[in-house]
């Protein structure tokens, strides 16, 4: 049986964490290929509805990724993404998905080496829980 190689989005902040993305690729760091990255402009932009989608579509997990509070390009949007996603959170338990599936980071542009930790804990997490079960779609 192949090994399993979980599926994993991230939707990271263009002015922090896409950079932090792009300074570890540039630096030669080295971390797992799982990862599909959207580009938002603000994680104040990430609806929880794209998370959800995200999870129906065949992630296995998700990231969602900013600046740090208080160093927000768009003065206070990740202090929006952090109040839904602690909600999301809840929301996903409730729905049976391991909170382990999901995480809320706050990378700088200059922390390319959290990215790399970061991704290696999640895809760590995620390859111990197995693959995403797909739910049922209750039809109207």
């Amino acid at each position: 049986m192949a090994e399993f190689k979980p599926k994993i989005v991230v939707f990271a902040c263009n002015w922090c964490t896409y950079a932090a993305l792009d300074l570890a690729g540039t630096s030669r760091m080295k971390y797992p290929a799982n990862f599909r990255v959207i580009k938002v402009m603000c994680s104040g932009r990430v609806d929880p509805q794209f998370v959800l989608e995200a999870f129906k579509q065949g992630a296995d997990g998700v990231i969602v990724a900013g600046c740090h509070p208080g160093d927000c390009h768009y003065v206070n949007g990740n202090m929006k993404t952090l109040r839904r996603m602690t909600m999301l959170k809840k929301m996903l338990e409730e729905m049976g998905i391991e909170k382990e599936r999901f995480r809320l980071e706050w990378i700088s542009a200059a922390e390319a080496t959290k990215w790399v930790q970061v991704a290696n804990e999640m895809v760590e997490q995620v390859k111990a829980l197995g693959p995403l079960k797909p739910r049922l779609e209750v039809k109207e």
